[in-house]
């Protein structure tokens, strides 16, 4: 089915106002959510929602938290969520991070015990949307342990995501968002849902065998997802669980935290004004883009497109023509409005 975009975020951000989320904090994860859908991010979009309404039941997210600041000077921030809302929590770290930022050329915005943070590059982009550059790590400390290490068969990392967003003068901002693993695990639920197979090669059964097949990832025992590029995307993920876990104090991947998901998250702002003239900067964004772009195509038809493009003209196409969703998705959606007391009409 399809639905309006605004008729979606209305039902999504009632029911968490029927959870216990203030006004504000319901629609900041409602509008979240919702924007990873027009993106084009359905793992990341409104079939997460009960998931987060059981979490919110059962204690493993707290609504109506805000950043508690544990150390801070004028260009370092260190956050603890209180595993509260990732949605609100995000932004607040990144809204701290761009006023250091703006004020003295760069920051860095360490965030710890953050419930599920949802599409990361929702991030840089509201960073770039302000005139700033930006560079995220994020890992999983307990529960979210997902993917096997290079040359093993057992979950041992988390998705790891790394995003990054550069500002653009009078065009959409450069987004890239990626995991170093080779599919995010809210993928292979819309599969689940839609009764369709994964893409090859992302992921293995519980002996290591590949398969194609989303339910036996979730058979158990568990199958894992691979790393992209084998060693080099394994690398990647031990990076960015070091910087998103072990620097923010939130912890790295451990079995021990795996009755709650909590999302770490490292974060640089930077001012590329403080390091360049504005013009200077914007005219070689530019020309660059446009060197990378006028290579020829390995299709008569092709295109080269540059970071975040694809989400941006997703968003435009869904804004206009409504988010399709699986009956799955909608039905578990409805049970769970329901649930709450929460027509969809």
């Amino acid at each position: 089915m399809r639905i309006a975009h605004d008729r979606l975020e209305k039902f999504v951000s009632a029911i968490f106002a029927a959870v216990g989320c203030s006004d504000h904090e319901a629609g900041r994860i409602g509008h979240y959510l919702v924007e990873a859908n027009l993106a084009g991010h359905d793992s990341h979009g409104v079939i997460r929602v009960p998931f987060y309404v059981e979490w919110a039941k059962v204690g493993k997210v707290v609504p109506n938290q805000h950043l508690r600041v544990v150390f801070e000077n004028e260009v370092i921030a260190v956050a603890d969520g209180q595993y509260g809302f990732g949605q609100v929590l995000g932004e607040e770290a990144m809204r701290l991070g761009i006023a250091k930022a703006k004020k003295h050329g760069v920051a860095v915005v360490a965030l710890r015990n953050a419930g599920h943070l949802g599409q990361i590059g929702a991030w840089p982009l509201l960073v770039a949307r302000e005139g700033l550059s930006s560079l995220h790590w994020v890992n999983t400390s307990g529960a979210g342990i997902l993917v096997a290490p290079y040359g093993g068969i057992n979950r041992r990392l988390s998705a790891n995501p790394i995003a990054a967003g550069v500002p653009v003068k009078d065009g959409e901002p450069i987004v890239l968002d990626m995991s170093a693993c080779t599919i995010a695990e809210g993928k292979i639920k819309v599969a689940l849902n839609k009764g369709v197979q994964v893409p090859p090669n992302c992921i293995v059964d519980s002996k290591g065998l590949p398969t194609t097949d989303p339910k036996v990832f979730y058979a158990s025992p568990p199958g894992s997802i691979l790393s992209i590029a084998g060693h080099k995307g394994y690398g990647l993920g031990i990076v960015a669980e070091v910087l998103a876990g072990a620097l923010t104090g939130g912890g790295c991947s451990n079995p021990a935290n795996a009755n709650r998901l909590a999302n770490g998250m490292f974060s640089i702002i930077l001012d590329q004004n403080a390091f360049q003239p504005e013009a200077e900067f914007a005219a070689e964004i530019r020309r660059f883009i446009d060197w990378v772009k006028c290579a020829e195509t390995t299709t008569p038809d092709g295109e080269i497109l540059m970071p975040g493009e694809i989400e941006a003209r997703n968003r435009r196409q869904r804004v206009r023509d409504g988010i399709e969703l699986d009956e799955t998705t909608w039905g578990q959606l409805v049970a769970v409005g329901s649930s709450v007391d929460v027509s969809a009409d």
